[in-house]
Parts: C-alpha cells; sequence; structure tokens
C-alpha cells in the first residue's frame, strides 16, 4: 500500500522526530514463539478470545473484521467494513447474553457493533472524536484518539465517562494508537515507533516502556507503513502477542524488565507480563 501523496509529508516529519527522541530505560523482550500474519492486513485492532485472534484491519476499500486461527495465521471468519469506511481498534464486550465487537472508524465518528459469533451487523455508535485504539477494562471502553487523551466511555451509548492525559515525566505522550488492557495497565503502541508505552488508567502517568525493536528487521517490513501496531492478551495463559500493520509474523513475548534484562535472559525469564506488572501510514 502507498501512502496517500498529501500525508506523506507527516511521515517525513514523524520520522525526523524519532530520530530526535532521548534513550529513555525500558524492559525489552525475548520471542517464545513466532506465528505467521496476513502481510495484507492493515493492523489496526487485536485482541485474543476463547482461543481465537480477532483482528480489524484499515485503509478505505481494504477494511476488515476477522477471525484467525493463531497458530496457522488462517482466517477463520470474515467480513469486509463498506468502502467508505476506515476501519480502526476493536474491542469485545458482552452483557447479559449480548457477546459483541466494536469497531472503531477514524473519522466518521461511529463505532460499528457486531454480534461475535456471527459478525452480524448490529448498530452504531457515535463519538465526537477520531478513532484510533480501543480496549476495556471490565466496566468501561477506553479509546484513543491519536493525541495524549485516553477517554472512557459508557459501552452501551459511547458517553464519555471521564478522560486522562497520558504524560511521561511531566511530557504528553501523543500518537496513541492500539490499546490492549493488561493487570490493570493499559498498554499502548505508540504510532512509528517500536515502543508501548504501561499507563496508569487512574492518572495517565506511564508506569513503563517496553522497547521491541528489532523485532521485526526492515529487510521483512514491505513498506514504510509496516509499523508495529498490534497488542493482544490471553489471560487465561499470561500469553502477550504484538504484531504490526502489514507485517508478515505475529509473534509472542515475553517481558524482560529493564533493570534485570541481563539476568533474565541468562537464568530464564519470568511469565509474558508479570514483570511489567510488578496514521496516515495512510495516516495512522
Amino acid at each position: 500500500m502507498r501512502l496517500p501523496r498529501p500525508l506523506r509529508p507527516v511521515l517525513v516529519l514523524c520520522l525526523a522526530l524519532s530520530a530526535l527522541t532521548p534513550a529513555f530505560a525500558a524492559d525489552t523482550y525475548q520471542v517464545l514463539h513466532t506465528y505467521p500474519h496476513d502481510q495484507q492486513a492493515y493492523t489496526q485492532g487485536l485482541i485474543y478470545l476463547d482461543g481465537h485472534l480477532y483482528e480489524s484491519t484499515g485503509l478505505k476499500g481494504h477494511s476488515s473484521l476477522r477471525m484467525e486461527d493463531l497458530e496457522t495465521g488462517r482466517i477463520l471468519q470474515f467480513q469486509d467494513v463498506p468502502d467508505k469506511y476506515f476501519a480502526e481498534g476493536l474491542a469485545a464486550w458482552k452483557s447479559g447474553s449480548n457477546d459483541t465487537l466494536i469497531q472503531l472508524t477514524w473519522q466518521d465518528h461511529i463505532a460499528l457493533v457486531y454480534d461475535r459469533s456471527t459478525f452480524r451487523f448490529l448498530r452504531t455508535l457515535p463519538y465526537t472524536c477520531e478513532g484510533w485504539g480501543l480496549t476495556q477494562d471490565g466496566k468501561s471502553l477506553i479509546l484513543s484518539d491519536g493525541t495524549a487523551t485516553l477517554r472512557f466511555l459508557d459501552p452501551a451509548t459511547f458517553r464519555v465517562l471521564r478522560s486522562i492525559q497520558v504524560r511521561d515525566r511531566g511530557q504528553p505522550v501523543t500518537y496513541l494508537n492500539e490499546l490492549e488492557y493488561i493487570h490493570g495497565q493499559i498498554y499502548a503502541n505508540v504510532w512509528y515507533s517500536d515502543r508501548i508505552a504501561r499507563i496508569s488508567p487512574a492518572t495517565g502517568k506511564v508506569l513503563g516502556w517496553i522497547d521491541l525493536a528489532g523485532l521485526l528487521p526492515q529487510s521483512e517490513r514491505s513498506s514504510p507503513g509496516a509499523v508495529l501496531n498490534g497488542i493482544a492478551y490471553d489471560s487465561a495463559h499470561d500469553r502477550l502477542f504484538v504484531t504490526g500493520k502489514l507485517w508478515p509474523k505475529l509473534f509472542e513475548i515475553r517481558i524482560i524488565p529493564e533493570a534485570a534484562s541481563g539476568k533474565q535472559q541468562t537464568q530464564g525469564a519470568m511469565p509474558a507480563t508479570q514483570a511489567a506488572a510488578t496514521r496516515t501510514d495512510s495516516r495512522q
């Protein structure tokens, strides 16, 4: 996929700014397993639920909702999104007997709600900002819009219940993209970086960083838009999965604490998330 011409200067600026970012202390990672991933999938949202991956892919005319087999990458269920929409983040929400998937759109200010078992479209929900990433904490949906703001939403109406400003040492952290809620923390991809921020849902403070540099070499990335984006967590088995837009692989990783990375690598690592817990492309 090529970047739309008007947005290419944005990419150049983002890359220039990332080059100027000072070094930071961060947790690192160990790859436990590597799985196939559709290299045509422009990953915007990713979740793991009941033994399967669910993925939202973007770009107008190419957006989709998918259920996938982890081991093979095979698409088990597929729903095209209408061409007028650029699909974004994805979250599951269950209320009573209603088991749904909620898929954001980028600039259309609506979320698409589906029945999870059949992918039957049910309804839309309105919101006023851009839609980038989406997750949930069991009580609220949590939405990112590419700024430093995270909004907590009523899952039934999308009414904003509260919001937080994400900051690291007092500075706003912008370009927050795909989200996942893990062990009481919000994990957030930062667009056009190889970092994941761990965020306090109460205060917005960045509790730590995970540096995934080198996870997929540049030689295996098909375009400048093939950036890290996609976090999924298997709570039943404490497994953490990550991938990227247009990536041919999805990785199960274990987090290695920054202060003990050498020790972890030689003595065997902790469970996937235990240590962390103690656009454009055409846009995004």
